[in-house]
């Protein structure tokens, strides 16, 4: 580039994109597969549902924790948390009352199994489990139903994230997937805890 800014938000102007956001940049140019839509292989997707897609592939591949009867459970691509991962129903239905009893019952006790799972593993502090219904609800992937269940940590929102608006992930995807999926508890284990 022949010319160079002198500080944050001149390249902004300079290159017409209009009034600088205050955010600064982390380049993640392997996240470009997700954009692209390509899966671990490099097989680009087609389009279709990543949810839908998720479990025709192997675990270490999809990042499957547990696959149940009606819905599996599944790391998250891109966690807010280490651990952050999604109970996933395997129908392609959107919306909650769209569950059936089986459905709506089965989620719920994989969400169980899966904060025991989480507590064995990593001792989080808490959790924020829920489900975001519809794009405007902060829903990327609102066709498809899913539950996030997210670990937390005190201080897990430091001034890496507060400041630089950076998230740290400290563990690879694949690494978590195997301690998690390792203290996957039996359906009915816990039940009493």
């Amino acid at each position: 580039m022949a010319e160079q800014a002198d500080h944050p938000g001149e390249l902004d102007e300079l290159w017409g994109a209009g009034t600088p956001d205050g955010f600064r940049r982390l380049w993640a140019p392997h996240r470009m597969a997700y954009i692209a839509g390509e899966t671990g292989t490099g097989q680009v997707d087609g389009g279709g549902c990543p949810l839908c897609r998720i479990p025709t592939l192997g675990d270490d591949e999809g990042l499957v924790l547990h696959r149940g009867t009606r819905v599996y459970a599944v790391l998250n691509l891109h966690p807010y948390n280490p651990g952050h991962l999604m109970v996933v129903p395997y129908r392609h239905v959107a919306g909650l009352d769209e569950l059936d009893t089986e459905e709506s019952a089965e989620l719920m006790a994989v969400t169980q199994q899966a904060v025991r799972a989480l507590r064995a593993v990593a001792s989080p502090h808490g959790y924020n489990v829920g489900i975001n219904l519809g794009h405007v609800a902060g829903g990327s992937l609102a066709d498809h139903l899913h539950q996030h269940v997210v670990p937390r940590w005190g201080g897990d929102a430091n001034f890496i994230t507060v400041i630089g608006q950076t998230k740290v992930i400290p563990q690879l995807l694949a690494e978590t997937r195997a301690s998690l999926a390792a203290a996957w508890p039996a359906p009915g284990a816990g039940d009493a805890a």
